[in-house]
């Protein structure tokens, strides 16, 4: 009998919908921190999406050095001719913990896309490194991703939200951030209506998911709200105009905190029994 081939899982990939802690509490950046499982672990900040990178650099390396990195990279990345640079290839090979700052995900996907920085991103994801990502740079992890649309009001409106490809470091799944602070429900509705296989992840601000196979698990102080299309019995938006009020039928939510977890696989959200046995399976499986 021929014994199954052990593929080494990929590292831990978590989206964090923005604005988390930086004191010395950090709850979310301990937490990834953790998930590198290294005492020390290397640290390479990516600020590609941010229009003020110095500034934003130097919050991230004083929060991490505060909670435990010896060594926290620069990884400046402002034009596509830098993302082959060997200097840049080379930390991101370094780091135990590749975090991708927020600003404009378009800027991430423009001068990040197919170049050797993302595929080095990959591979050392592959290779078990944590890759994080917090505002644009958890909305650019998955296959769909959102890129603009009103942050405010009435956005249930047909061709209101804009969706474009993403890096794919997660799929079936539809990333919005700032979720309850900017008032972005409508968006992922939107998003439900027109693509409803993909799950619907809205991150409040200083909240973060781990994305762990076909489990989701939540974490930090804020709130995670999952949107689930899948079960829609009716929708207008095949026969709108632009501009025309969206109609959807049977759309199912859920707000998570830390602690809870949801499975993709069955569309539902799991007891903390049912998250145990789950993650346990899942170490066994790749043991």
């Amino acid at each position: 009998m021929n014994m199954p081939i052990k593929v080494r899982p990929k590292g831990p990939l978590v989206a964090i919908g923005g604005a988390e802690d930086k004191t010395s509490r950090a709850d979310v950046l301990r937490r990834v921190l953790l998930l590198s499982g290294k005492e020390t672990p290397v640290v390479g900040v990516i600020t590609t999406a941010s229009s003020i990178p110095e500034e934003v650099f130097e919050g991230y390396e004083t929060a991490f050095s505060a909670i435990g990195c010896d060594e926290v990279l620069d990884v400046r990345i402002r034009e596509r001719k830098d993302a082959s640079s060997s200097e840049i290839i080379d930390m991101i090979r370094r780091s135990d913990v590749i975090f991708i700052s927020g600003g404009d995900q378009m800027r991430l996907t423009n001068i990040l896309g197919a170049t050797p920085a993302i595929e080095m991103i990959r591979l050392r994801h592959a290779e078990g490194a944590v890759v994080a990502g917090t505002s644009a740079g958890a909305a650019c992890q998955s296959q769909t991703m959102v890129y603009g649309g009103p942050a405010t009001g009435d956005s249930l409106r047909k061709g209101a939200l804009k969706m474009t490809a993403g890096f794919g470091l997660v799929d079936r799944v539809i990333i919005d951030t700032h979720f309850l602070e900017r008032g972005r429900f409508s968006r992922l509705m939107e998003a439900g209506a027109t693509n409803p296989e993909c799950l619907g992840l809205g991150l409040g601000e200083d909240a973060a998911v781990l994305f762990d196979g076909d489990i989701i698990q939540a974490f930090g102080p804020g709130h995670v709200f999952v949107i689930d299309s899948s079960q829609v019995t009716g929708s207008n938006v095949f026969d709108l105009d632009d501009g025309e009020a969206v109609s959807v039928q049977n759309v199912i939510m859920h707000a998570l905190v830390d602690g809870d977890a949801y499975s993709m696989a069955d569309r539902r959200v799991l007891t903390p029994e049912e998250l145990g046995a789950a993650s346990l399976e899942h170490k066994i499986a790749y043991t």
